[in-house]
């Protein structure tokens, strides 16, 4: 019999019983990506004209700023493997009261140690996005995984947006950088009272929320892992059988039952989220700069075309679902083609020779990182199985925080030699992902994991 579609997105459009409580919770979810990155974008574009006026040098000024990468790639996996033991709900609760109290500490910071201090409770618990998605990949089938994904990060996007001009108006009244800081942390309070309030009991998460072993949950919402994803499934939900014990100790052992999927079958998936991760960080990390070299483009036009850009690429994330049916839900083909489409522009803007032409690529290159980043995390998703889904997103922030630390030091290399040296080395680090995507389609291929099929 034909099998039947399963998840929130489904029920949803059913009208059944459930049918309102699915569509808010999304929706909750959705809100809660949208406050995060509109609180934070109102504060990050500040932090290194505010710790210049506290009076640090730039080594200094540049150490405490990698803190937080350095924080987050030891961090992202710990926190992720961590709400797989203890449930979404505390988690969340958790990551966002701490984000909450260092940004309140940032607001109080008058000198540069407790600057520093400020960014060690946001380096370790700032991962609300990533528990976020890892909560939809609970709720929805996985056929819908990608569309839902694909709007949340649409609905942050419009925040990441909208933050950067609330800061920019709000730094200038007098104490402006405090007075934004302290808005950021009552943003993040409100989040957590959003989260606190949550129709947690209509969508029907058991499992650790009600205090039993992730392995004994029943499917949320009627959803059930496809064959081709039972497999991955299989190892996570036998480590989860065991007698349940204190959760740092749940935590070590499921990352050691982890260990070896990561490692065997998902290691193409995460080189390739660490190639594109720099190749894009490359082309944006002195953005601005090249610009003004190259095109004598002021700093303001050049913000501008950063929020234009980033409202495509929210435009973008809302495009996967037709461009997933299109191609038969083949994440693989599609992140194929957007990888490659990224290169292609990565090149064009490193021989651009108008500002017009270079505006253009980054507008279509924000639409294609978008779809790639959505898809990156859907394939590492599906590979890792519905019951460790924290745990693989948070391996996969992980990777990205590598890139965070690499991608300053090649760009500045890059830049010493040309200002079209960033967006070059780009393009290459893109075009070895492409190299290394097409060299494992086929073993994929021929499993069939990644491409769903109904019956």
């Amino acid at each position: 019999m034909p099998r039947q579609e399963s998840g929130a997105g489904a029920e949803a459009r059913a009208g059944g019983p459930g049918a309102v409580g699915a569509r808010r919770f999304l929706l909750c979810l959705y809100l809660v990506g949208f406050l995060d990155l509109f609180g934070v974008s109102m504060v990050v574009p500040l932090l290194s004209l505010h710790v210049k006026s506290l009076g640090a040098s730039p080594t200094v000024a540049g150490i405490v700023g990698s803190s937080y990468g350095i924080l987050q790639l030891f961090s992202s996996t710990l926190v992720g493997c961590w709400s797989d033991v203890v449930g979404r709900r505390s988690s969340l609760l958790v990551c966002i009261l701490f984000s909450a109290l260092g940004y309140l500490i940032l607001g109080a910071s008058t000198n540069v140690f407790l600057f520093a201090l400020a960014r060690i409770p946001v380096g370790i618990f700032k991962h609300t996005l990533s528990i976020s998605r890892a909560l939809l990949s609970d709720l929805v089938s996985e056929k819908e995984r990608p569309l839902v994904i694909g709007q949340f990060n649409a609905a942050s996007s419009v925040g990441f947006i909208l933050g950067p001009m609330v800061g920019g108006y709000l730094t200038e009244l007098d104490g402006g950088f405090y007075l934004t800081a302290f808005i950021c942390c009552c943003v993040f309070l409100l989040n957590a009272g959003l989260v606190w309030l949550f129709p947690w009991r209509e969508a029907k998460l058991s499992g650790t929320e009600q205090g039993r072993p992730a392995g004994d949950n029943p499917a949320p919402w009627g959803r059930t892992d496809p064959p081709e994803q039972q497999t991955a499934t299989l190892r996570w939900s036998t480590a989860s059988t065991r007698p349940a014990g204190p959760p740092w100790a749940e935590v070590a052992s499921t990352l050691r039952d982890m260990k070896s999927l990561i490692f065997s079958e998902m290691w193409d998936i995460f080189a390739v989220r660490l190639l594109m991760a720099v190749a894009v960080m490359l082309y944006y990390s002195n953005f601005v700069l090249a610009l003004e070299e190259r095109f004598g483009v002021r700093p303001r036009a050049a913000g501008c075309l950063i929020s234009y850009s980033s409202a495509l690429g929210a435009l973008g994330g809302l495009a996967l679902g037709p461009l997933l049916r299109l191609y038969g839900h083949d994440g693989r083909a599609v992140l194929l083609r957007s990888s490659a489409l990224t290169c292609l522009l990565l090149l064009l803007h490193a021989a651009a020779r108008s500002a017009a032409l270079a505006a253009l690529c980054t507008s279509l290159l924000a639409v294609s990182t978008a779809v790639g980043r959505t898809c990156v995390t859907d394939l590492q998703l599906a590979a890792g199985g519905a019951r460790a889904g924290g745990t693989v997103i948070g391996v996969g922030q992980s990777v990205t925080a590598v890139g965070r630390i690499v991608a300053p030091l090649l760009s500045g290399l890059a830049q010493e030699v040309s200002p079209c040296g960033p967006p070059s080395l780009g393009a290459a680090l893109a075009l070895v992902a492409i190299f290394l995507m097409s060299l494992n389609r086929a073993r994929h291929r021929g499993g069939g994991r990644d491409k769903l099929k109904s019956e």
